[in-house]
């Protein structure tokens, strides 16, 4: 379980170095701090926020997708000081680069 977490802590981390022009982030502990919350959002509230959207989901064959998981990076930007996201399309960026930086030290690690 602590190994997950720093796994993710540095697969957030380094995302944000990657995506330096539009998220801010203040240092490893808020790494730290924004993996937990967005673990605990992926859990809580994205299955209900796919609930919700499902008809638009289906209509646009899953790449609503994105958007779900940019409104829980913004939920998480607006809850962790210290972690801030430019706008909208970074929170989509960020998402996407974030998945890909995990799988990438998951299977290094």
């Amino acid at each position: 379980m602590i190994t997950e977490l720093v796994i993710k802590s540095v697969a957030v981390f380094i995302t944000s170095y990657i995506l330096s022009r539009g998220i801010k982030m203040s240092g490893f502990l808020v790494a730290v701090v924004v993996a937990i919350i967005l673990g605990a959002l992926n859990v809580l509230v994205k299955p209900l926020l796919l609930l919700l959207t499902l008809p638009v989901n289906i209509l646009s064959l899953g790449l609503f997708t994105f958007v779900v998981n940019a409104i829980i990076v913004e939920i998480t930007a607006f809850i962790v000081p210290g972690f801030s996201v430019s706008n909208f399309v970074w929170a989509i960026l960020f998402s996407v680069v974030l998945s890909t930086v995990n799988v990438i030290l998951n299977v290094l690690l």
